[in-house]
């Protein structure tokens, strides 16, 4: 696993919670709570992906094919 998918985790929730601080102090709290879900679909499918890798990886190892 490389070290640069979790500084990509990371840097996206540092800037989905600027930006929803900045949202809530603008009183637009629905578009904060659009934002913060937008975040977590993106930070999702990295994940998906990996446990993918992960799952193809076991397969490969075990002779599961």
């Amino acid at each position: 696993m490389s070290i640069d998918i979790i500084f990509k985790i990371a840097a996206i929730g540092i800037l989905i919670t600027v930006i929803c601080q900045i949202l809530k102090k603008a009183d637009r709290d629905d578009i904060a709570t659009l934002v913060s879900l937008a975040g977590l679909i993106i930070v999702l499918t990295l994940v998906i992906g990996m446990i993918s890798e992960l799952f193809d990886s076991i397969k490969y190892i075990f002779n599961l094919y």
